[in-house]
């Protein structure tokens, strides 16, 4: 069996996504485990870590047995890193990406892979003008839960889908009683913050890939908490949305809805679900567990009472979705794809288009906010 060393770049090594995720939960195992079988050989992942703070660098780099470096001109200009990876801020990525196209890297990104389809489409023209590979993450389609959901409607388990819902977010410190859970960056427009740009590329893909194309877009959106104190304890103006609902028609005519924010105090099922109904059953799924209830299984309620509680449990007929695990880690599984895409030409199908695709999604809402009505997902161009 030979091995295949891939040497990659993880830019914006240090940010909580890249160190935890990335590295300590899907590349450090692979390259731990001896790499990724692929027919008769093995893919060794070979880590450089890229950023600006050395002694945080340090620190992770010998956490995890990897490479690191301040000087990403330098590791671009290395013959032996074949793949970039962005994990950076959202306000840096394009250029952060451009400058790894020009050296011939294969491309794999964090979301959103651009600030506007425009930009997102120029970039991948500059990939596919140098033959380059590509790629975007999808975690979200690797949670256990969303898994479960996505066997169901694949199996036609809900007959014809009328409607579905997601529900995602929970209450978010604004610092002056304790520390914020989220980094500054998310609520100030110069960083490439606000809820629609940092979390609706995620649900464009969960939506698409579970149940189909969306034909249009209805959004609105709100500043529920205007200030904030950032992590060396200065106030800030918030200038970008965190609280946003938005309705949604799929190419099939079911219609569904997202409600997203980060000033709401959880009372479901979990951080975020997603609903599905259909003809014949509905599901949902949070994180990990997915619910579900047949027409068999259905409550027939005829009517609600102002005098007195009908004392229904609508959860009663609801059984759990057995576990078909061990779930892999969801960047685990992005990073097994992509290496597989870079190595032997599998298909990828979260290549960078579809990274774009989501941020179609998120400027059909901002849109839609401006204009007061309904806006199209028509195909790129």
């Amino acid at each position: 069996m030979a091995t295949r060393t891939v040497g990659i770049i993880l830019n914006g090594a240090t940010g909580r996504i890249c160190s935890t995720q990335h590295v300590a939960n899907a590349l450090a195992p692979i390259r731990n485990e001896g790499g990724l079988p692929v027919d008769e050989d093995r893919i060794v992942p070979r880590l450089m870590l890229a950023g600006r703070n050395a002694e945080k660098l340090a620190a992770i780099a010998k956490s995890y047995g990897a490479e690191w470096t301040t000087d990403l001109d330098a590791v671009l200009a290395d013959p032996a890193f074949s793949v970039f990876f962005d994990a950076a801020a959202t306000s840096q990525r394009e250029g952060s990406l451009e400058r790894a196209i020009a050296a011939g890297k294969n491309i794999y990104s964090e979301k959103p892979v651009a600030l506007t389809v425009e930009r997102g489409l120029e970039l991948l023209r500059k990939i596919q003008a140098r033959g380059l590979k590509h790629g975007a993450v999808e975690d979200k389609l690797g949670l256990p839960g969303l898994q479960k959901l996505a066997r169901l409607a694949a199996s036609d388990f809900f007959g014809r889908i009328v409607g579905f819902r997601i529900e995602f977010g929970w209450w978010v410190f604004d610092g002056t009683e304790v520390p914020c859970q989220r980094p500054s960056w998310n609520y100030r427009k110069q960083g490439g913050g606000g809820l629609i740009l940092d979390m609706y590329p995620h649900w464009r893909y969960v939506i698409e890939n579970t149940l189909g194309p969306m034909r249009r877009v209805f959004s609105a959106m709100s500043t529920a908490t205007p200030e904030r104190i950032d992590e060396k304890g200065a106030r800030y103006d918030v200038d970008v949305e965190d609280n946003v609902a938005t309705v949604i028609e799929l190419e099939s005519g079911a219609i569904g809805t997202i409600g997203a924010s980060w000033a709401t105090r959880v009372r479901r099922d979990d951080l975020l679900t997603f609903q599905i109904d259909g003809t014949k059953a509905s599901a949902v799924a949070g994180l990990h567990r997915c619910w579900t209830s047949t027409n068999a299984q259905t409550p027939r309620t005829a009517h609600f009472s102002i005098a007195t509680d009908l004392n229904v449990d609508y959860r009663a007929g609801w059984q759990e979705v057995a576990d078909s695990g061990p779930f892999k880690n969801p960047y685990r599984i992005g990073w097994e794809n992509f290496l597989r895409h870079v190595v032997t030409g599998a298909p990828m199908r979260a290549d960078f288009a579809a990274g774009i695709r989501d941020v179609q999604f998120a400027q059909a809402c901002y849109r839609s906010v401006r204009d007061g009505g309904w806006i199209g997902l028509g195909a790129l161009s």
